[in-house]
C-alpha cells in the first residue's frame, strides 16, 4: 500500500468538549502521522463552500451552523492507506453504530455533532487539503 495523506477536522463539539488532545492521541496511536495542523474558525461562506456538496440536502443550513459554532482543528494525516485507515479510526457517523475504541463512539453527541470529519477518498482528500492548506 502507497503512503497517502487525508484530512482531518475536529469539529466544534469536540474542541467545546476538549478532547483536542485525545482525538489526536487516538490518530497518532493508529499510525498515522499529523504532518500540518491548525486552529481556525469557520466563516460562514467557508463552511458553506466547504460542505456545497450537501446544499441541496435538508440538514445543510444545521451543518454550516454547527461548523461555524466555536473553533475547529484541521489537519494533514499521513500513513499507509491513510484516508481508509483514519475512516476506521472515526467510527460510524453515527456514534451509537461506531465500535468501540473509536473517536465518534468515544465522544460524538449524534448523527449531526460526530466529533470529526475525515476525506472521503483520495481525491477528494487532495481537494479538501488544499482548501485548508493550499
Amino acid at each position: 500500500m502507497a503512503t497517502q495523506r487525508t484530512l482531518s477536522i475536529i469539529k466544534p463539539d469536540a474542541v467545546e468538549g476538549q478532547h483536542i488532545g485525545e482525538i489526536l492521541a487516538m490518530i497518532e496511536k493508529a499510525g498515522l502521522r499529523i504532518v500540518e495542523m491548525k486552529m481556525l474558525h469557520l466563516t460562514k461562506p467557508q463552511a458553506e463552500e466547504f460542505y456545497a456538496i450537501h446544499k441541496e440536502r435538508p440538514f445543510f443550513g444545521e451543518l454550516v451552523e454547527f461548523m461555524t459554532r466555536s473553533p475547529v482543528v484541521v489537519s494533514v494525516l499521513e500513513g499507509e492507506d491513510a484516508v481508509a485507515k483514519y475512516r476506521q479510526v472515526m467510527g460510524a457517523t453515527n456514534p451509537a453504530e461506531a465500535e468501540e475504541g473509536t473517536i465518534r463512539k468515544a465522544f460524538a453527541k449524534d448523527v449531526g455533532e460526530n466529533s470529526v470529519h475525515g476525506s472521503d477518498s483520495a481525491e477528494n482528500a487532495a481537494k479538501e487539503i488544499a482548501f485548508f492548506f493550499g
